[in-house]
């Protein structure tokens, strides 16, 4: 599964874009200097999300919504199609989205 794949699923899981929640965890005092652990908590209870999808929320929380280029481009099941992550929603990805 891809970075943003996993990105994609926590919106269907939660109804919210990885954005919202992004901004959700800044007003709960979430951000770069903060661990794992309390992001993941507060997921789990909150959205019933699991460690693999909050995981790639911690990331985007902590590190923004950039990402190495190990896998954009390649083939296989974790390629990206950009090393930048579509926060705004899976719906509102253009088409030309990484292209």
């Amino acid at each position: 599964m891809s970075f943003q794949a996993y990105l994609d699923a926590v919106e269907a899981k939660t109804g919210k874009t990885p954005r919202a929640l992004v901004a959700e965890a800044t007003e709960l005092g979430f951000g770069a200097d903060t661990k794992a652990g309390p992001i993941l908590e507060w997921l789990k209870d909150a959205y019933g999300l699991g460690r693999g999808h909050g995981m790639a929320m911690v990331h985007v929380i902590t590190k923004g919504p950039g990402i190495g280029s190990k896998h954009v481009g390649s083939t296989g099941s974790h390629r990206d199609e950009s090393d930048t992550l579509w926060l705004d929603g899976k719906d509102a990805k253009p088409a030309d989205w990484g292209a």
